[in-house]
């Protein structure tokens, strides 16, 4: 790739007529006509002999000396504070000392080159008329035998020495007979005497050693990337390093710049000094040109860790598919693999207390994966710490729950992200991740991919023995069957429904205190729903009727509807208000209602159950159409097994034509009786709408509509409700 990528053309724009015509008259040396022929030359300089240098001793040491001589020099100038700075840190320079002794064997075999440069460097800036480039060039040809990021931390290191020992000097030359000595063969006297003045030359050096130090930092990661998820000969590292060597060369250039500026003061009268205004124009546009490179070197490098964190996930990845196929010895590794790989904090934390726990609080246990979103309601997380904190007054249920937050990290983390988390995580009683952070991004792949987790929170169980997965969703049967469900297997699943029937108690669950004492004592029952308050007066009032004349205690509940919460609050309220029946007043068993009913579904479709030959998904199916459907409804029982149901229309025409059928309910009984009207006044013509929540992998291909048995069509909803 061309240099220019890298170097922005210089411009004109906003420069002093000096800088404007010395721009003119200095033709950029990478112009586009030239720039492989220059790349090229550069590149002949590079003959790597395979030594190695350890670039980040040697550059920390370098870095010390620039933090100690300025601003800090600057300042000990101006304010005489030569002798006492230096006896106020003779302690911290024996600790320091101490330190350095281990950088001693590194060093001793690269001072001599470190010397070679120093004085290529000083000789070539004090000479008149000197030209950078082939400063620069003569540089990379003693530096021919290293790599690049350590012919950049040599050549640095070798101006480190000039810059020290000139502040050093300056420093010190007040007080100290050597360096006054010395101070007046450089004519430094002179120079400090006019410090004001060279404030800012000396700042645009300062800047431009940052940038240097930026750049050169960066070169150095790219050699510390690992060889094990990117290799040098594919993208995206092979088209980042085609950049180094050009910026190695600007950089070095610059290094040679700020040599030549320290050196130029030494013997030059102040009005040189002062007319000499080009100097730190030039290591202005120095520093902007380094940052260019540092900002597209930066850029090509967190490409090179994206790769590598990418090639890491797929790593982490397939290592989590492996443990869950292979045999274990116990859970732990599979735990640990899924909550938290190391063994440096505590992991876990108990949401409601904040107690904090390691990963083997669950060695041998049944555990419980809970997945959710940060949009996890307080309705689930309030039913289900019922049913938790039930379980632990049962020594026979020895589960845990853990939540993992499902959270895609990559797309950034807020306050407000933040806030959600540690409001969902107070709510919980069980174990909770210490923070959605710990969460590999490997594993919420896997459960997307793998466990098929869409948005809709899921339980997924794994087994004591080995940590494998033993039913992929628990959370149906939560909702169903509470802790009746323990262990929460597929095996328990399955026998819970192999006892199971459609009956009234499987509908209600004692939903409402109400409604045991109704069963138990024998009465009538009627469940009801939906948003019409005319029909609702109109349906209880012709219900209440019908009881009275057939002699039957009839009990009617208002179960609302699932998605609308502040609409079933104020029905709620009218009913009260007008005493036309009970309500489920607690809009969170109107939520529980309805999901139970659901989880019904999802519960035989995880068993592999068809509508076509399962009574119960039929009915499940009937009850969520009366749900979706706009129009009231109503459910008739009296016993486990007696219910009919109708829609609005048909219950209305059926309560007012009582008097036709009264006869057969007086013989057969009211339900019986009910429900042969019902199929009288049922007519071919209907339109059944069902409304089931996505949940990938769940929704079968072929719904069948459980009046007519004909498939139904597939239509795609988005909703947005925030009631």
């Amino acid at each position: 790739m061309a240099s220019h990528a890298l170097v922005p053309a210089a411009t004109t724009r906003g420069m002093k007529p000096t800088q404007q015509a010395m721009a003119k008259r200095e033709r950029p040396v990478f112009s586009l006509s030239d720039d492989h022929a220059m790349s090229k030359k550069i590149l002949d300089t590079h003959n790597p002999d395979g030594r190695e240098v350890d670039v980040n001793v040697i550059l920390h040491i370098a870095e010390e000396v620039f933090q100690h001589a300025y601003p800090a020099g600057m300042d000990g100038v101006l304010h005489g504070a030569g002798a006492h700075h230096l006896e106020g840190n003779i302690e911290a320079l024996k600790l320091e000392e101490k330190a350095s002794l281990a950088f001693d064997g590194m060093l001793e075999g690269l001072a001599y080159i470190i010397h070679k440069v120093s004085c290529e460097l000083t000789c070539k800036c004090s000479s008149g008329g000197h030209d950078t480039h082939s400063t620069t060039m003569s540089v990379l040809g003693m530096l021919s035998g290293y790599q690049w990021d350590a012919k950049l931390v040599i050549s640095l290191s070798a101006f480190a020495v000039t810059y020290g020992e000139f502040w050093l000097v300056a420093q010190m030359f007040a007080t100290h007979p050597l360096a006054k000595s010395v101070a007046i063969l450089k004519q430094l006297p002179d120079i400090m005497e006019h410090h004001g003045s060279l404030r800012s030359r000396f700042d645009a050096i300062n800047e431009l050693i940052k940038a240097i130090l930026e750049v050169t930092k960066i070169i150095i990661e790219f050699k510390k990337l690992p060889s094990q998820y990117i290799t040098e000969d594919q993208p995206p590292l092979s088209v980042a390093i085609t950049h180094i060597p050009t910026a190695v060369y600007w950089t070095i250039k610059s290094i040679v710049a700020c040599a030549s500026q320290l050196t130029t003061l030494l013997g030059m009268s102040y009005d040189m000094i002062v007319a000499s205004t080009a100097d730190t124009w030039e290591m202005s546009s120095s520093t902007h040109k380094l940052r260019n490179i540092s900002e597209h070197l930066r850029a090509e490098l967190n490409r090179c860790y994206q790769h590598i964190q990418d090639k890491m996930h797929v790593e982490y990845f397939q290592m989590l598919v492996h443990l869950f196929e292979a045999t274990q010895f116990d859970n732990m590794k599979i735990m640990r693999a899924m909550i938290y790989i190391k063994d440096d904090l505590l992991p876990l934390e108990v949401g409601t207390t904040h107690t904090r726990a390691s990963v083997e609080v669950l060695r041998r246990k049944t555990v419980l994966l809970l997945l959710s979103d940060l949009e996890a309601s307080h309705e689930e997380i309030l039913v289900l710490s019922q049913i938790y904190l039930e379980s632990r007054s049962r020594p026979e249920f020895q589960y845990e729950i853990v939540w993992l937050p499902i959270v895609d990290r990559s797309k950034g983390w807020n306050d407000s992200q933040e806030q959600k988390f540690k409001e969902l995580q107070a709510l919980m009683p069980w174990y909770t991740l210490h923070h959605p952070s710990l969460l590999e991004p490997a594993i919420v792949k896997f459960v997307k991919e793998k466990w098929n987790f869409s948005k809709k929170m899921m339980l997924v169980t794994l087994d004591p023995q080995q940590g494998k997965v033993a039913c992929p969703n628990a959370i149906h049967m939560a909702w169903i069957w509470g802790n009746l469900a323990y262990p929460f297997t597929i095996s328990k699943e399955e026998s819970l429904w192999n006892m199971e029937s459609w009956r009234l108690e499987l509908v209600v669950d004692g939903i409402d205190p109400n409604l045991i004492d109704w069963m138990a004592s024998g009465k009538f029952i009627c469940l009801y729903g939906g948003e019409d308050m005319d029909w609702i007066r109109n349906f209880t009032k012709s219900a209440r009727s019908v009881a009275q004349r057939a002699g039957i205690d009839l009990q009617m509940l208002y179960v609302g509807k699932s998605n609308n919460k502040e609409r079933v609050r104020r029905i709620n309220s009218m009913i009260t208000a007008e005493n036309l029946s009970y309500c489920l007043m607690d809009l969170t068993s109107v939520w529980y209602f309805w999901t139970r009913i659901e989880s019904m579904f999802y519960s035989k479709m995880q068993l592999g159950k068809t509508i076509q030959e399962d009574k119960v998904m039929q009915e499940v199916l009937t009850m969520l159409s009366f749900d979706g459907s706009d129009q009231g409804w109503a459910l008739i029982s009296r016993g486990s097994f007696e219910m009919a149901r109708a829609k609005s229309q048909i219950i209305t025409k059926t309560l007012e034509d009582y008097t036709i059928w009264e006869e057969d309910a007086r013989s057969k009984g009211f339900v019986p009786a009910l429900i042969d009207y019902f199929l009288q006044l049922h007519t071919p013509q209907h339109c059944n709408r069902l409304i089931l929540p996505g949940l990938d992998g769940d929704i079968p291909e072929m719904i069948v509509c459980a009046e007519c048995g004909r498939a139904m069509e597939r239509f795609f909803m988005y909703r947005c409700c925030t009631d």
